[in-house]
């Protein structure tokens, strides 16, 4: 369908630009869903129309959210708005866990499963000896259809047989509450690269797109190294937030 913007108000005496003010009303319409995803929206001429206001002032407010990647401009189609990028918050959490509490429905394909003898990275981040069994894990999650995360992650076979658990079904961190498996730390790093081929085919894009990157070390609470993950996430769809604290 195509949105009416009657909710939209500007402020002329305000010292912020009325483009932004247009922008950040749209915003808050995508994530309290009242605009929703497929949603279209009106050509710039017709909303300029509507609000009173100038061709160039809407068009740098939908760029604005095109650019955060709220907003998509598609040939033959117009607007529309895309999902809203998922927040979440930099805790020792999962993404289903994340995503479920944020009232959407997580999908999850296993790529797969693999039982191999730790080496290189995974060994040293597991403090496992080479050749120690892990399970390596690969898995595409999805939110409404669109790829949001490309997910590996080791796990010692000591901790649990992964070989049993319905992976598409069940969390990893689900399923360690399950098996009384009580994660109490983790090391996180956050970065970005670009994409590879194979990754960005999963992802829905094109190789050497941007894509954040996470790798986390998880302890439970015998200090054992219960996994290690390397997470991929699409940044139009995907930020992490934290809260900084002046000490």
């Amino acid at each position: 369908m195509v949105a009416a913007f009657h909710g939209v108000v500007v402020d002329r005496s305000s010292p912020v630009p009325l483009y932004f003010q247009v922008a950040e009303q749209l915003e808050h319409a995508i994530l309290s869903g009242t605009l929703l995803a497929g949603d279209r929206i009106a050509n710039e001429v017709v909303l300029a129309d509507q609000l009173g206001l100038s061709r160039p002032t809407l068009r740098q407010a939908i760029q604005l959210l095109v650019d955060k990647g709220m907003l998509v401009r598609r040939r033959g189609v117009g607007t529309q708005v895309v999902h809203a990028p998922i927040r979440r918050s930099v805790a020792l959490t999962s993404l289903n866990d994340d995503l479920r509490r944020a009232g959407q429905h997580p999908a999850t394909l296993v790529l797969s499963l693999e039982a191999l003898g730790a080496a290189g990275e995974p060994a040293e981040r597991l403090k496992v000896a080479t050749g120690t069994p892990l399970w390596r894990l690969d898995r595409l999650r999805s939110v409404s259809g669109e790829p949001l995360a490309l997910m590996r992650n080791y796990v010692p076979q000591d901790i649990t047989d992964l070989s049993t658990v319905d992976l598409a079904m069940v969390g990893l961190y689900e399923h360690f509450r399950v098996m009384a498996v009580h994660l109490r730390v983790a090391h996180q790093t956050i970065g970005a690269r670009r994409a590879a081929p194979e990754e960005a085919r999963h992802l829905g894009g094109r190789a050497g797109d941007p894509v954040l990157t996470m790798e986390r070390t998880s302890f439970d609470d015998k200090g054992r190294a219960v996994e290690y993950g390397t997470h991929l996430y699409r940044p139009d769809l995907y930020t992490f937030e934290t809260t900084l604290v002046n000490r």
